[in-house]
């Protein structure tokens, strides 16, 4: 490939090296020998004046075909060429318009990678050798200028087109809170290879315990962002995030000898700038991805790939660039994760099974097992999953699985997980050790199990789903983000997400109050708190994860308000939040029973609350755009499960009693 001297390459690793603690599980992709030294593989610019500038890259565009001349479509065939370039840039050279080049993938891999699940999701092992491409960032000279904005000073000719798109009657409408948030998410964005990629989790100037992990993109605290980019206009640091992530899934994850499944998603990603040998000022820059080897505790993130596929689909709607989720690298992630969320084990239930802090709970609370929160967003990625995959005579196998998943799944959080006080007398009634397929106890649920704070607080009117469901136990704790996903993905009936609302707002001043929202009602306490969380200092009671009130939330509920025709419990959240939140510095989450008190180690200029902020206006400012993002019933997946439990063997014909008709 031939370059002039004012081009560039960024080339993201392809081999492991000790920067990256990640390593691929073969040190060739499709039984080839890779080209040139390994080493060199990774993504380097020489002037990092010129990176930080932001003058050098400022617009992605895709050409598939960088690496592939080729007169086959088979890799390392006859007349096939691969070829890769590399130049660097001086110091004050290089004013060009930056290209994202991503590789064709050729038949082989195509063939693979749309097959290896179509018989059987389970049985296929050559998703093992399948690995994504590397990212490249290409810079040209400029032929065109980008036009500047009307408005929006500085902070947006920084990340190119990453912020307000200049409506001079939307910024003089904005608040002041409004305008520090926005100035504070763009503050907050991280670039690779001078494009933006993501945001920090926090930016806290006084924050001393740099050995955290807070200065890292996280899949699940950039959402928030990308919806706030997202509805702002903004769709390509979203884009840039989607793939960059999508190459991290393709690396091995080994803790202690053993590898989980290829379709792990990390739990966040560092860019790290590390000098080359010499004096000369060159550096390179590296990807560090943890994958949850590191992380306290050692958990692997289960709900990273399932946000991915959310906010793959989020970008196709807003956006209306569908082209991603159709490529095959795109293609084959997708059914990467849904191969590891689908496969088969010794479960009865068609909920997935995890541990404890799996998810935005990340720490020891009581949640391991089937966690609503995992359940909602397993269901919510089923159906962004059956939307995005390309049906063909290979994929409609998997494409069945995922069906016949979401039916089953549906009925069996809203027939066990569902609770109001008629299902919570009922359960006080029930009889135990019932052994009969046909046994109303099913779970064998002690009614002494009912706490008693549940019987003066459930309300007349209202209900919710509980936070998990295992034999001889329910956990009847109110789980926020479970909940509103619920409403959001349609997981629960029409009538069950009215419910929810309705909950929420009879109990405003227990779930709301002073900050919205509570991660969890009611708190552990006592011995209680010492034997569930292992007396873990930082969830103490009303703090962090036990029952602390979480800013971020506050996106989630307003779009839920929206789906169930409630804009005004929306903007009221949003007013009692706006009150506060600036003024005490957006902090991560607040403590005290009412959510009086900013948390006692909550890190301030948090960025998931800045932007789960910042997308609750944007949802109320165009409530129309909130269709795009949420899920009505699937009535043809309830006529599914209708059919299949009146097949079911047995002497009583069972009927499922969550089907509910259309309201006229």
């Amino acid at each position: 490939m031939m370059m002039n001297n004012r081009s560039c390459i960024c080339v993201s690793a392809v081999k492991p090296c000790c920067r990256f603690l990640i390593s691929f599980k073969r040190s060739s992709l499709f039984g080839l020998s890779p080209l040139i030294n390994s080493s060199k593989l990774r993504s380097r610019k020489i002037d990092a004046r010129s990176i930080r500038s932001g003058v050098n890259c400022r617009r992605i565009a895709l050409d598939r075909n960088a690496f592939c001349d080729s007169e086959s479509t088979s890799w390392g065939g006859a007349g096939s060429r691969v070829i890769i370039g590399r130049a660097s840039i001086g110091r004050g050279r290089g004013r060009g318009r930056g290209v994202l080049v991503i590789p064709r993938v050729a038949s082989d891999f195509r063939n693979q990678s749309t097959s290896s699940l179509g018989s059987h999701v389970n049985k296929d092992k050559s998703f093992e050798g399948i690995f994504v491409k590397p990212l490249v960032f290409k810079e040209l000279e400029q032929t065109e200028e980008i036009p500047k904005k009307e408005s929006g000073g500085d902070e947006d000719a920084k990340f190119g087109n990453v912020g307000v798109k200049g409506e001079t009657e939307r910024v003089v409408s904005q608040s002041e809170a409004e305008r520090e948030a926005w100035k504070l998410l763009r503050g907050a964005v991280v670039n690779y290879c001078g494009f933006p990629v993501g945001t920090v989790a926090a930016n806290d100037p006084g924050d001393k315990q740099k050995t955290l992990n807070y200065d890292q993109v996280f899949i699940r605290d950039f959402v928030p962002s990308a919806y706030a980019f997202l509805l702002d206009g903004d769709g390509e640091i979203v884009r840039n995030f989607l793939l960059q992530t999508l190459q991290l899934q393709s690396w091995e994850k080994t803790v202690d000898c053993h590898s989980p499944g290829p379709g792990l998603m990390p739990a966040s990603f560092k860019v790290k700038s590390v000098p080359l040998e010499g004096n000369d000022g060159s550096f390179e820059e590296c990807l560090d991805a943890d994958f949850g080897e590191s992380a306290i505790g050692r958990v692997s993130p289960v709900d990273s790939g399932l946000w991915w596929i959310i906010l793959l689909r989020a970008y196709g709607k807003l956006t209306g660039d569908y082209t991603l989720q159709e490529r095959i690298d795109v293609q084959t992630g997708i059914k990467l994760i849904l191969k590891l969320c689908l496969a088969d084990g010794f479960d009865m239930f068609p909920t997935l099974l995890v541990t404890d802090g799996s998810c935005m709970i990340d720490r020891r609370m009581g949640i391991h097992g089937h966690p609503l929160e995992i359940q909602a967003l397993f269901y919510s990625s089923l159906r962004c999953a059956r939307e995005m995959l390309n049906v063909n005579d290979e994929t409609k196998n998997l494409v069945a699985a995922v069906n016949s998943r979401l039916s089953a799944l549906s009925f069996h959080i809203r027939e066990y997980y569902w609770v109001d006080i008629k299902k919570i007398n009922e359960i006080y009634r029930y009889n135990t050790e019932e052994y009969s397929a046909e046994a109303t106890n099913k779970f064998n649920i002690y009614p002494e199990q009912i706490p008693s704070w549940l019987v003066d607080w459930i309300p007349n009117r209202g209900g919710y789903f509980i936070g998990n469901l295992q034999p001889a136990h329910m956990d009847f704790r109110f789980f926020t983000l479970g909940n509103l996903w619920a409403v959001v993905s349609s997981l629960g009936s029409q009538e069950q997400n009215e419910g929810v609302m309705a909950l929420i707002e009879e109990k405003w001043d227990d779930l709301v109050a002073n900050m919205p929202l509570k991660i969890c009602f009611p708190a552990l306490e006592q011995e209680e708190w010492r034997i569930i969380t292992g007396s873990d200092p930082k969830n103490t009671p009303w703090s962090y994860h036990n029952g602390g009130s979480w800013p971020t939330l506050l996106w989630q509920f307003t779009l839920a308000c929206i789906k169930m025709g409630k804009l005004d419990l929306a903007k009221k959240a949003v007013a009692v939040a706006e009150k506060r939140l600036k003024e005490d510095q957006w902090p991560e989450y607040y403590d005290t029973r009412s959510g009086r008190f900013v948390g006692k180690q909550s890190r301030l200029y948090q960025t998931w609350t800045i932007a789960g902020f910042l997308a609750s206006k944007k949802l109320i400012e165009q409530p129309e755009k909130a269709s795009l993002l949420f899920w009505e019933e699937d009535y043809q997946l309830l006529e599914t499960c209708v059919c299949g439990l009146n097949k079911s063997s047995g002497k009583k014909k069972n009927k499922c009693s969550r089907f509910t008709p259309p309201r006229s």
